[in-house]
């Protein structure tokens, strides 16, 4: 790999912990190879070895932004510690062109005992700032972490919350080149992780970030690349969404069992054939407030992963008169049906879908699980299990977008994924009148008047 253009550049990196299954051998392991060799004796060992990384290489250009994923345990940290230099490798290399900040465990560079206002010149100067420096940006810094008077209090009387406040707020006025963020940002409130995100989007513009998160969804929304870890090796790495669906589906194997096979996602015998309608002729096609949204046919090859307890054998769009779609228009109602196969008895089967966009974000979505909390179906083999849900399609921006469908059975929080298919059917927006935000809805009136009227 070429440095040219690079922020980061990590080579064959391994990092290698001595595990001692008693005090008593890191001793020995201290005392006695030296001995030994003194001796003329072959050496020994008296621990075992854990590699958190092995041969890791990769490559971050000036601007791109990473987003790295994986288990609790798969090495993450362990890599962005060893890039920020707070950790030593056991082999390989690391180069960093450019002044590197990072929010990794929290708290991390804070003395609990100095007062905010203290730590805030401890941990600036830490990044390289001089006291000079660091006096102009203070006031700065105190106002993005907005936690008041505490600025003055002992870090240690702060929450979680507070101190991820403050700690972000200094690498946002450090004048970094690479920012690293280590799943900080998810102990703080709504508010703040929004201020957090309006100034990542800035600094992506023309900064490096390296973001680890559980969020497959912010990772999806941020990055340009993804980089997924497991067990320190290097799983996958390419287009967010792409290793996003990957990682998902592992995750669910690891939970119960491996997916289906592609036998069995190949067989589309029982799908139903209709006859489609083009519902922009019951439109006025002059409208420029029309949102035409063509859709494109159930793909049973999709991408899917499950158990293989039932299969989702069609997903389609039906207008209010029950026909089928090959357009639609937002704002308008639709209904999604979902079929499902089963292959096996299922007691409280739940169907549900995704509607994402083009990153893989869902923008909205629902299930069957509330629906028949309280008198759950119980199925037999070969039943066919067909839900609707009923709704208006919301205006979407020009773009691609897609429909996940899935079957488990259990309840919301503990069920078994039969069948989870990727992109089961693409949508693409034409025409749009959204003038912001990720989706559009209805608004069935909108006033805008002088009020003149004084008060007595």
């Amino acid at each position: 790999m070429s440095s040219k253009g690079a922020a980061i550049r990590v080579k064959n990196l391994a990092k290698r912990y001595e595990v001692y299954s008693r005090p008593i051998d890191r001793l020995k392991q201290f005392l006695f190879p030296r001995l030994r060799a003194i001796l003329g004796r072959a050496p020994a060992q008296y621990f075992q070895e854990f590699w958190a990384l092995k041969d890791i290489s990769f490559e971050v250009k000036r601007g791109e932004t990473i987003g790295i994923i994986g288990r609790n345990g798969s090495g993450k940290s362990t890599l962005l510690q060893m890039i920020c230099g707070i950790l030593y490798p056991t082999c390989g290399d690391i180069e960093v062109h450019g002044r590197i900040a990072a929010l990794l465990e929290l708290g991390s560079g804070f003395n609990p005992e100095f007062t905010g206002h203290e730590n805030v010149y401890l941990n600036a100067s830490i990044f390289g700032l001089s006291n000079e420096e660091i006096d102009i940006r203070f006031n700065a810094i105190v106002d993005f972490a907005d936690i008041g008077e505490f600025i003055e209090q002992p870090v240690k009387t702060y929450s979680s919350g507070m101190i991820v406040r403050l700690a972000f707020a200094v690498i946002a006025h450090v004048d970094a080149d690479i920012l690293v963020i280590d799943e900080a940002l998810a102990v703080g409130d709504a508010f703040f992780t929004q201020k957090c995100m309006r100034f990542l989007r800035m600094f992506m513009e023309n900064g490096t970030v390296l973001f680890v998160s559980h969020d497959t969804g912010a990772v999806r929304s941020l990055c340009t690349r993804a980089l997924w870890i497991d067990k320190g090796v290097v799983v996958r790495e390419g287009i967010p969404k792409e290793v996003c669906d990957s990682y998902l589906e592992a995750f669910f194997e690891t939970q119960q069992g491996a997916s289906l096979s592609p036998n069995f996602i190949m067989n589309t015998s029982d799908q139903s054939t209709y006859f489609r309608k083009d519902q922009r002729q019951d439109f006025i096609n002059n409208s420029n407030l029309r949102n035409d949204i063509k859709v494109f046919d159930f793909d049973p090859n999709a991408a899917s992963f499950g158990r293989g307890g039932a299969q989702i054998i069609e997903v389609i769009l039906l207008d209010i008169n029950r026909e089928p779609l090959s357009w639609i228009i937002g704002g308008e109602e639709a209904i999604i049906k979902i079929t499902a196969k089963t292959h096996e008895q299922l007691i409280s089967p739940i169907i549900g879908f995704h509607l994402k966009d083009r990153l893989g974000q869902p923008l909205f979505g629902d299930n069957t699980y509330i629906s028949y909390l309280r008198e759950p179906l119980a199925c037999s083999i070969g039943d066919l299990l067909e839900a609707e849900f009923h709704f208006s399609m919301p205006r979407l921006a020009l773009g691609d977008y897609s429909i996940s469908a899935a079957i488990a059975s259990g309840t919301q929080e503990d069920h078994i994924h039969h069948h989870w298919i990727h992109d089961a059917v693409y949508l693409r927006s034409e025409a749009s009148s959204v003038a912001s935000g990720l989706i559009g809805i209805l608004v069935t009136k909108i006033e805008l008047k002088i009020n003149n009227q004084k008060n007595a």
